[in-house]
């Protein structure tokens, strides 16, 4: 069931060409404008070594969690979740697949702006196990959050604050800008967002080459168990 639930979201993801622009083209605009346009001071070094791991957890930020609460959001209200919960699909199997349907499109996100990234001459460096922990992590953690907001708001108002959350993140998540940008009182909290905890350890890794970022997984470990069993307690179908 969760097989079949999962393989209709993807193709209804895909199909989406609000989604796509969400989670594809919003992003590659961002990595290729920053990389090539001097606009923001990333300490030193090619933009894209910095730019490149922001805008992969940009991408499961709005994939994982944007994307999916509106998505979801919109999916309670005409009443397409109200048909689900007669089915024998339990309301954890439709989190299930929900999450398999992201970690899709995120290979295919992953993949593309890998390939633009490595075209604007960017060297990754660091083991591909430990970020794609760190990316199933950042996914588990934003897919919970979003269903939470999803199956607990109005749709209207899932629209607007996973918007404005999406904004707020790039801004303030240590995306594009550092953190280290920001005054020293705020950049405690800040580091304690999931989006922050991603970025940083993506870029940890890839451009600085460092081991397993045990600070950055735990930060994200416990986003993701608070936030998915938020979700399984809190979600209504209707």
């Amino acid at each position: 069931m969760i097989r079949a639930q999962a393989a209709l979201e993807t193709r209804m993801l895909l199909r989406n060409g609000e989604q796509v622009l969400l989670t594809v083209v919003i992003p590659t605009l961002l990595l290729v404008l920053f990389s090539t346009v001097d606009i923001i001071d990333t300490g030193g070094g090619r933009r894209v070594d910095y730019l490149a791991p922001g805008i992969l957890a940009l991408a499961v930020l709005s994939t994982a969690f944007t994307g999916q609460a509106i998505a979801t959001g919109f999916e309670r209200r005409y009443g397409v979740l109200k048909r689900l919960a007669v089915s024998p699909l339990p309301r954890w199997g439709l989190m299930a697949a929900k999450t398999c349907s992201v970690l899709v499109v995120e290979v295919l996100q992953v993949a593309l702006l890998t390939a633009v990234a490595l075209a604007l001459g960017w060297t990754p460096h660091g083991d591909p196990l430990t970020v794609a922990l760190l990316l199933v992590l950042g996914t588990a953690a934003f897919s919970g959050l979003g269903l939470l907001m999803a199956g607990t708001l109005r749709a209207e108002a899932t629209l607007a604050a996973a918007n404005l959350v999406f904004i707020l993140l790039l801004v303030g998540g240590g995306v594009i800008v550092p953190l280290e940008k920001f005054p020293g009182a705020v950049q405690g909290v800040l580091q304690l967002l999931p989006i922050a905890a991603l970025s940083d350890g993506l870029r940890e890794v890839l451009r600085h080459g460092a081991g397993v970022p045990w600070g950055e997984l735990g930060v994200l470990a416990c986003w993701s168990v608070a936030g998915l069993a938020a979700a399984a307690r809190f979600f209504k179908w209707e």
